[in-house]
């Protein structure tokens, strides 16, 4: 942001969500039980295997955040995609999302409150035309 406010950048702000997305995850702290720490499975697979593609693996990584702005592909899948960096590709996401989004309607009770807290306004302001 800059200019108080006024101006700021959208990709930019599509890019800090992810960010805060991720902070908030680790702050509240990442689990550790005899389930997540797998070290049965560990005992069970046993050394030089492949963990990775263990079922308890797989079940395990879904609690971790999934970001969509950052890319952890290798350098070459990246590159034959365009090579798109994340401020670029959050820029996208950002133009998608003020072409695409459809605000759920605000309840009749919030849009009554809401134009009496206008008229109000209006009438303080003298632009009710009385």
């Amino acid at each position: 942001m800059i200019e108080s406010g006024m101006t700021f950048d959208y990709g930019q702000m599509v890019m800090d969500a992810e960010f805060v997305r991720m902070i908030k995850f680790a702050v509240g702290g990442v689990p550790v039980n005899d389930d997540t720490l797998s070290v049965d499975i560990i005992k069970e697979v046993g050394p030089f295997k492949d963990f990775l593609a263990h079922e308890n693996t797989y079940k395990h990584m879904r609690m971790y955040p999934q970001p969509k702005m950052m890319d952890r592909r290798m350098r070459e899948d990246w590159e034959a995609d365009g090579s798109l960096d994340m401020h670029t590709k959050a820029t996208a996401y950002a133009r998608h999302i003020l072409e695409n989004h459809q605000p759920d309607p605000l309840s009749e009770h919030v849009q009554s409150e809401l134009r009496t807290i206008v008229e109000e306004a209006e009438k303080e302001l003298g632009l009710d035309g009385k």
